[in-house]
């Protein structure tokens, strides 16, 4: 029994050394690659920086939600500061005039995305495109979206699809009106089945259903926080096995992409060439895959891996921020029932009683604008932006940037720099109208104090879809009922969409009587 003691004892050491010495080695290898940066750039002045740890950086310093910290570091380091977060170097952006000489001066420096180890997996190679690198291929389809896929002429044509969600949230919420409605999952499924909807208007319900829930999977998976993308003697271990599911995930999406694909092909191949038929996303993509003279003119090819890299995008970054968007919106509203008031004032002088407000009446409301523009300024869905370094750059203050640096610009802090912004921690829906001091600011990313969307070649290329469809949805959300009045919790989530931490449960009643006629008509 004692040479059993003994036995284990000598093996219980032996891997506390093999520990201890692993500790030393990293901190070794850490201690040197410290020496080796601080000799590179003992000439270059570097962004001020908190103190760090042996290998992790500062890591142990990051806290979700993630914009917070960062905007509480700033507040003690300034606008521009450095982390090393374990082997990533990054900066950090959290003021405007940062922004603005990054993104005016340093463009072409900064149009890369950082690529982590599960993107990587979701990406297709080199056929997807919100990771893809700046590039023949990104540019080719940046032009497709911005002209046909997510153009003007295309999302006007998909509103039918739009509406016919939205009418089916209605239906939902009329008849839950006797009981509290989980408005968090309700707007979910809207928007996941309105994106799905538009890529492929003609796929069957099972295969919406299971898009929605790898989309979600994908998001979830995504936002995790993965060791190995900063840790680099972590690299290629998996020890949380993001990867593993990852691959599952993206095998999964891969089949349903597929399997959109292949439903389309066969309707196509029988649809009748005399009847005018409204084209979806893929069947604009698969026009271009089999349109010969874009090969020939020297475009880039669209593959079927092209398409399905576009599909995974769209509806995993469109579907969560679109309907984290109408969530806080609506939580804002029920905080500040003045506001409420006054829209749906509006609304009704507007509109009327007799329908249900919808996209076309959006340009015709500038208080609904103002505040779905006040939501995006203090809640934005991704807040967030990161871009990628390529070259060395000298930016405000003297400080150096290296090359291979991932430069995080935080939109959320941005936004309430009190030196842009009166008052600015409050939610003013009047200080973007006629008169209030930021009448005439809109978010695409042409000011750099407020920057929901991004801005310039990494800008969102949906925003145009999403001022339609976000404000549509809670102008009937208003319009129709009666909402319980109570105080929301503004608790935020981890992840990289910025959603509510709890469901957003509300009781509502039917304010129109008699109720209008739901129906999918345009309006």
């Amino acid at each position: 029994m004692m040479m059993l003691e003994f036995v284990i004892g000598m093996e219980s050491m032996a891997q506390l050394m093999a520990s201890l010495l692993t500790v030393a080695v990293v901190t070794l290898t850490w201690i040197l690659v410290m020496v080796a940066l601080k000799r590179r750039d003992g000439k270059k002045r570097l962004p001020p920086s908190p103190w760090g740890l042996p290998v992790i950086g500062h890591l142990h310093l990051v806290r979700p939600p993630v914009h917070r910290t960062f905007h509480d570091m700033a507040a003690r380091l300034g606008p521009l500061m450095l982390l090393r977060l374990g082997s990533t170097l990054c900066v950090v952006v959290s003021s405007a005039g940062v922004a603005s000489e990054l993104i005016r001066t340093h463009e072409g420096k900064i149009s890369e995305r950082p690529l982590t180890a599960v993107a990587r997996q979701f990406a297709y190679g080199s056929d997807g495109f919100a990771f893809a690198p700046y590039g023949a291929h990104w540019r080719f389809i940046k032009r497709l979206c911005m002209s046909e896929l997510l153009g003007p002429k295309t999302v006007e044509q998909l509103r039918p699809i739009r509406r016919a969600t939205l009418v089916s949230l209605l239906q939902t919420v009329l008849s839950s009106s006797a009981e509290r409605v989980d408005l968090t999952a309700a707007l979910i499924r809207l928007a996941n089945t309105s994106i799905i909807r538009m890529m492929a208007s003609t796929v069957p319900e099972s295969v919406t259903d299971e898009a929605r829930a790898l989309a979600k999977a994908v998001a979830e998976l995504i936002g995790a926080f993965n060791v190995e993308d900063h840790v680099s003697v972590c690299r290629g271990w998996d020890l949380q096995g993001l990867n593993r599911r990852a691959a599952d995930v993206h095998r999964g999406f891969d089949a349903v992409l597929e399997d959109m694909i292949r439903h389309k092909e066969k309707a196509r191949r029988t649809r009748d060439p005399k009847k005018t038929v409204s084209m979806d996303l893929l069947d604009i993509l698969l026009d271009k895959m089999e349109d010969e003279t874009a090969a020939a003119e020297g475009e880039v090819k669209l593959t079927r891996d092209k398409i399905k890299a576009f599909g995974l995008d769209i509806v995993t970054a469109g579907s969560d921020t679109s309907a984290a968007m109408m969530e806080w919106m609506l939580a804002e509203l029920m905080n500040h029932p003045e506001v409420l008031r006054k829209l749906r004032d509006e609304i009704d002088a507007v509109v009327g009683r007799d329908r249900i407000a919808g996209e076309a009446d959006v340009a015709t409301l500038p208080y609904l604008q103002a505040v779905y523009k006040e939501t995006l300024r203090l809640r934005p869905a991704a807040p967030i932006a990161n871009r990628h370094s390529t070259e060395e750059m000298l930016v405000a203050g003297g400080f150096t940037v290296p090359a291979g640096t991932t430069v995080l610009f935080n939109v959320w802090s941005i936004g309430r720099d009190p030196a842009y912004w009166d008052a600015p921690q409050e939610f003013r829906p009047e200080r973007f109208m006629a008169g209030g001091d930021s009448e005439g600011l809109d978010p695409r990313g042409q000011h750099f104090q407020y920057l929901p969307f991004g801005s310039g070649r990494r800008a969102c290329p949906g925003m145009g879809l999403v001022q339609q469809f976000v404000p549509a949805v809670v102008a009937a959300l208003v319009q129709c009922f009666d909402w319980e009045v109570k105080t929301i919790d503004m608790e935020e989530g981890e992840g990289l969409v910025c959603a509510r931490k709890n469901p957003l449960l509300l009781r509502a009643s039917p304010r129109l009587n008699p109720f209008p006629a739901l129906t999918s008509s345009t309006s």
